[in-house]
C-alpha cells in the first residue's frame, strides 16, 4: 500500500480533533459546492456530488449544512466561486506529490503551498512534473479481522475490481474509477466493513523513506493537508508500518 494510504488510515484511527472538525467541514462544503455547480444538485445524476455528500455524512455534517452547500453550488443561494487547481512537487527523498486545490485566491494559495513545501525539505514543481507517476483508481480498504480472503476476492472480482492485495493489517481492493460505486455497493451488501473507500490517485511506484526523511515527509503531509484550500494530497512515499505508527503517535 502506498504511504499516503497508510497515512490516511492512521489519521482515521487517531480521530479528528475537535479543533479540526471545522476545517474538515470547510473542505467538504467546498467540494459539495463545486460538484453541484458543475453537475447539478441531483445526487442521482451527479456521482461527484453523491460521493461528496456521503463523505460529509460520514463526518456527521448536519443535513442543513449539506443542503445549503448544494444550493450555493447551484446558485439558489449566494456563494463563493472556487477554482479547481492541481499543484505538483517533490518531498524529502524525491517523493512525488500532487495536490488538489479549491481556491478563491490562487495567488494566496500558491504562496501558502510553496511555504509549506520549503519548510519541510520539499519544493513546488512545474505542472506535469510528477502527474505521470500516478493513475486514477478506486481504492477500498477492508480490515483483515475475521475476513474470508477467498470470499472477498470472489465478490470483489465478480463485481468488477481489478485486484485484491494483502496490505498488512488490511486488504486493498483496486477498482476502475467507473466501477467504483458498483464494487463498493456489492462489498457492503456482502457484509464487508470498508475502512476506506475513495477514488484516488495511486502511484505506479513508491519511494521508501526512513529516519529523518520519513519524519519530514509526514510533517509535510500534515502541513499541506492543514491548508484550507487543499482538498487532497497524494504522494508516492512508503514508510514501514512500525515507523509510521511511531512517527504519527
Amino acid at each position: 500500500m502506498s504511504g499516503h494510504s497508510k497515512w490516511s488510515t492512521i489519521k482515521r484511527k487517531k480521530g479528528a480533533a475537535d479543533a479540526k472538525r471545522g476545517k474538515i467541514f470547510t473542505k467538504l462544503i467546498r467540494e459539495i459546492m463545486v460538484a453541484a455547480r458543475f453537475g447539478g444538485g441531483d445526487l442521482n445524476s451527479n456521482p461527484r456530488l453523491r460521493t461528496a455528500v456521503l463523505a460529509a455524512k460520514a463526518e456527521n455534517m448536519p443535513k442543513d449544512n449539506i443542503e445549503r452547500a448544494i444550493k450555493k453550488g447551484t446558485g439558489e443561494l449566494e456563494g463563493v466561486n472556487y477554482e479547481e487547481l492541481t499543484y505538483e512537487g517533490y518531498g524529502p527523498g524525491g517523493v512525488a506529490i500532487i495536490l488538489e486545490v479549491l481556491t478563491d485566491n490562487k495567488n494566496r494559495t500558491v504562496a501558502e503551498v510553496r511555504h509549506i513545501f520549503s519548510k519541510h525539505n520539499g519544493n513546488l514543481g512545474e505542472t506535469g512534473c510528477v502527474g505521470w507517476m500516478f493513475e486514477k483508481k478506486g481504492l477500498i480498504l477492508i480490515d483483515k479481522n475475521g475476513i474470508d480472503e477467498d470470499r472477498l476476492i470472489e465478490v470483489a472480482l465478480d463485481a468488477g475490481a481489478l485486484d485484491v492485495k494483502d496490505a498488512g493489517k488490511e486488504f486493498e481492493v483496486t477498482v476502475p474509477p467507473n466501477s467504483f460505486e458498483d464494487v463498493k455497493k456489492k462489498l457492503e451488501e456482502a457484509g464487508f466493513k470498508l475502512t476506506t473507500a475513495e477514488v484516488t490517485l495511486v502511484p505506479q511506484s513508491t519511494v521508501r523513506l526512513t529516519g529523518k526523511e520519513a519524519e519530514q515527509m509526514l510533517k509535510l503531509m500534515e502541513g499541506l493537508e492543514d491548508l484550507d484550500d487543499v482538498q487532497k494530497v497524494y504522494a508516492n512515499f512508503d514508510i514501514a508500518d512500525e515507523e509510521m505508527e511511531r512517527l504519527s503517535a
